[in-house]
């Protein structure tokens, strides 16, 4: 199913809505190489600043333990154990970052600045700039992620070295949640977003990289330092690291994606279009597409990868006509792109399981396939 900005008008997409949403000002210093500046037209909106007076869909669900794994497939090709019911939407949060089977990297699950997380329980999760967060969906990925460890295996990834992490103790905040697909298989890398203030994983990415991996795709969430440049620097050492060791974790670069949400989808497409070595010095392989969610993101240098990008018509932060603008943009310039505008959604929809959006990760999968 291909839809464009030209498409602009069809079922579950843009009805038009009276009046623009409000465009959110920030500047965002030193994110692409600095001879190409970032976001110089005045009406381009970025993913960071106000709350967007959050529409969460977090009603309580206590018998709710999420979907089972139904990939379970390890790194090296043998069946992970069936999915365990270790926490409900009744289990504090803070019994899952602490839990001892997670180690050190258990609290890396949820935002490190708590300041834009609340809620107690895994049911009633709220993030800063989110909306339609699924109390399903939370419970799924910490179950997931317990029962992978359960099974001996290591489902977090730090690309920095404990020397590096020494040197800088910064780069502790920094890691890799793998969701292993197929063996052999290619790699989507996942940022969520949160205005490079706080890393909204839990909602933003580790549900997409799970949905990847079912569908045999091998997936990683990354966890970043929240900064405009940094994050960047951070994806760049993520992908040299999976392509180092590509054997060990039985996976392929070739054709790989990179997805994001707010803030994440500026990363993605900086790294994608700019590339690696402009962050950290060394040459990696381009992404065959990129995949972005609500951002206000406006420049167009005719060097971004194939794009496909989706948004609400109700978000505050991202404006979707600057969206589908930018969309237009990259296809008149001949580079492979797509929009989907879904009526009524807010800033930070996720997989948008249960509104108008929901399905658009199959039809993503679809526009990258088409790239490969």
């Amino acid at each position: 199913m291909s839809m464009s900005a030209n498409l602009i008008g069809r079922r579950d997409f843009l009805k038009v809505a009276a009046g623009s949403a409000m465009l959110l000002g920030l500047g965002l210093a030193g994110c692409a190489p600095s001879n190409q500046r970032q976001d110089q037209g005045s009406n381009d909106t970025q993913d960071r600043g106000t709350d967007d007076s959050q529409d969460q869909n977090n009603q309580d669900q206590a018998n709710s333990n999420g979907d089972e794994n139904t990939n379970g497939n390890s790194s090296d090709g043998e069946q992970a154990p069936a999915q365990t019911n270790w926490y409900t939407t009744d289990t504090p949060i803070d019994t899952v970052r602490s839990d001892s089977a997670f180690g050190d990297w258990g609290r890396l699950i949820f935002p490190v600045n708590e300041g834009y997380m609340s809620g107690n329980t895994l049911g009633d999760l709220n993030l800063t700039w989110y909306s339609n967060i699924d109390p399903n969906e939370t419970v799924t990925i910490c179950n997931y992620l317990r029962t992978r460890v359960a099974g001996g295996e290591t489902p977090f990834i730090r690309f920095y070295s404990d020397d590096e992490i020494r040197q800088d103790p910064t780069l502790a905040d920094t890691g890799l949640f793998f969701f292993p697909g197929q063996p052999g298989g290619r790699v989507a890398f996942c940022c969520a977003g949160g205005g490079f203030s706080y890393v909204a994983g839990i909602h933003d990415s580790m549900p997409h990289a799970l949905e990847l991996s079912r569908r045999g795709y091998n997936a990683f969430a990354i966890i970043y330092r929240p900064d405009a440049q940094l994050s960047c620097v951070d994806l760049s050492h993520a992908i040299a690291y999976v392509q180092n060791h590509a054997q060990e974790l039985n996976i392929t670069l070739d054709g790989y994606s990179i997805w994001g949400g707010s803030a994440g989808a500026r990363m993605a497409d900086w790294v994608g279009t700019y590339g690696t070595q402009n962050y950290i010095g060394a040459t990696h392989p381009r992404p065959a597409a990129i995949v972005m969610q609500y951002t206000g993101l406006s420049e167009v240098t005719g060097q971004e990868p194939p794009t496909y990008a989706c948004v609400g018509t109700n978000d505050t932060i991202a404006n979707y006509r600057v969206m589908s603008n930018r969309i237009q943009q990259l296809q008149s310039r001949g580079i492979p792109a797509q929009i989907e505008v879904f009526d009524g959604l807010r800033h930070g929809f996720g997989l948008g399981t249960g509104t108008v959006a929901q399905g658009w990760i199959d039809r993503a999968v679809g526009f990258w396939e088409t790239q490969v």
